[in-house]
């Protein structure tokens, strides 16, 4: 076989090698690298710019984070100024409904002493006459004579003022 014979064929086919090579690299490769280069520059360029404007807009997210920050900070201090107020207008009305509620509950108090007081002294007054009665039968049964009402009366109410 030729092709495995090495001592004549090897010098032939290394200059055809080469041939070959040139043609290729001349006819195919060498057109091609500057439009490659040029591909790989417009990528290039492209992903710095993206990368430029996502900083951008990473920069622009970060400073409406910190004023979006800021203003639910506001927020809540006015919320909590709100609330506060609100608080105290309720504990105002609660502190006027009760002073209120006090007054009403001390007039009732008040008209139910004396309400006990005209009860007492009406049950005195008939403890009195009750007294009185008493006294009179038990002097008529031990002396068999009915006093006077009046000293009666003087003697229930002697009775009445030692209790």
């Amino acid at each position: 076989m030729p092709q495995f014979d090495f001592t004549h064929v090897f010098w032939p086919q290394l200059a055809w090698l080469a041939v070959i090579f040139a043609a290729l690299y001349f006819g195919v490769i060498l057109p091609t690298l500057p439009k490659i280069g040029k591909v790989v520059d417009r990528r290039e360029t492209k992903v710095s710019g993206d990368i430029l404007a996502a900083e951008a807009a990473k920069n622009g997210a970060d400073a409406l984070g910190e004023q979006t920050d800021g203003g639910l900070t506001a927020a809540h201090v006015e919320g909590r100024a709100v609330v506060a107020a609100a608080q105290a207008k309720a504990i105002k009305a609660v502190e006027k409904k009760l002073a209120l509620a006090d007054a009403k509950i001390d007039a009732q108090i008040e008209s139910a002493q004396l309400d006990l007081e005209k009860a007492r002294k009406k049950a005195l007054g008939s403890v009195e006459s009750i007294a009185t009665d008493a006294a009179s039968d038990i002097v008529e049964k031990l002396t068999g004579k009915r006093p006077s009402p009046s000293s009666a009366g003087k003697a229930a109410k002697a009775a009445l003022a030692l209790n």
